[in-house]
């Protein structure tokens, strides 16, 4: 049993970008759907499929992208920034910057996960899940 499941799915996906995987597999739950929708929309992931089993959420294929001249991948870094013993929350005013603006930062909001760009332009705070760049 997994206590944090974000931090799981980051992990996966840390590991199998150091190891040079083309395909990551990570068990499904609807906020790693959205995250993993996020990611594919910003174009940090090549490909993304859900797939149901008969019993539990399933699972989510990823496929992950890479420079095909350099071979490095799309995301350089993955951090969790709320966790279970330290939630951090933000105001609409207040998002935190990911890299000057390259990055991007995920809020959990009132009306589902969004960017950090998304939840400033309809004015809405939440509680930051993680940074990507």
């Amino acid at each position: 049993m997994v206590t944090d499941p974000i931090a799981d799915y980051l992990t996966r996906m840390r590991n199998a970008l150091a190891a040079n995987h083309r395909i990551v597999e990570i068990p499904a739950s609807n906020m790693k759907k959205r995250l993993t929708e996020l990611l594919y929309d910003k174009g940090y992931i090549l490909k993304y499929k859900f797939e149901d089993q008969e019993r539990g959420q399933g699972v989510i294929k990823i496929a992950l992208k890479y420079n095909q001249v350099t071979k490095q991948p799309a995301i350089r870094s993955l951090r969790r920034a709320s966790r279970p013993g330290l939630r951090r929350y933000t105001k609409s005013d207040d998002m935190p910057r990911v890299m000057s603006g390259l990055g991007i930062s995920i809020i959990s909001t009132s009306k589902g996960l969004m960017t950090d760009k998304e939840a400033k332009s309809q004015k809405i705070g939440g509680e930051v899940v993680c940074y990507v760049f």
